[in-house]
């Protein structure tokens, strides 16, 4: 039997499978636990309290986790976030490297000191969001839309940028040695 508890314990949702996906999560506290093995596609998660959350091997695909709190998240081991809605979302700290993001929108995040080392985040949406001190060594951002993005002082050593919109992007102490950024848009000589 596999359950999700909210943080004092109580039991959510009791599945005899690991498949969760669509279920309604909203404005859940579910701090500090660990969600291993999941299928969670298209749950939804909007204004949920996550912070401290252990998502490994997890499907988050399609999953609405609008204005959530993922402060100190770790969202590794092969978790998909591919076509997740994060807009608007707090990653402070959280740790998502080797995960997959490709065409997440991350509109209006709050990504400071994050780390998405190796990440795929090929053609996310990053309008708005704030990447400050961000770790982004070796990550995909083929298409990404980083339009007025916050990058100050992010790492993005090594990441493909090929065809990213950094227009308007503050792109201040940006560590962008070795970085591929043919064909990417920006208002300035970078």
């Amino acid at each position: 039997m596999v359950q999700i508890k909210d943080r004092k314990g109580k039991v959510l949702f009791d599945r005899s499978d690991s498949d969760f996906s669509y279920v309604d999560l909203r404005k859940v506290d579910l701090q500090g636990n660990d969600l291993l093995n999941l299928n969670l596609r298209g749950a939804n998660f909007s204004d949920a309290l996550l912070c401290g959350v252990y998502f490994g091997d997890v499907n988050l695909s399609d999953a609405n986790l609008r204005c959530a709190n993922l402060r100190g998240a770790v969202l590794s081991d092969n978790a998909n976030l591919t076509s997740a809605n994060l807009r608007s979302a707090d990653l402070r700290g959280s740790n998502s490297v080797g995960t997959n993001l490709s065409n997440a929108d991350l509109r209006g995040s709050d990504l400071r000191g994050a780390d998405f080392f190796d990440c795929n985040l090929s053609c996310v949406n990053l309008i708005g969001a704030n990447l400050r001190g961000v770790n982004l060594r070796g990550v995909n951002l083929t298409g990404a839309n980083l339009y007025k993005a916050d990058l100050r002082g992010a790492d993005l050593t090594d990441s493909n940028l090929t065809g990213a919109n950094l227009y308007e992007a503050n792109l201040t102490d940006v560590n962008l040695a070795g970085a591929n950024l043919t064909g990417a848009k920006c208002n300035e000589e970078i």
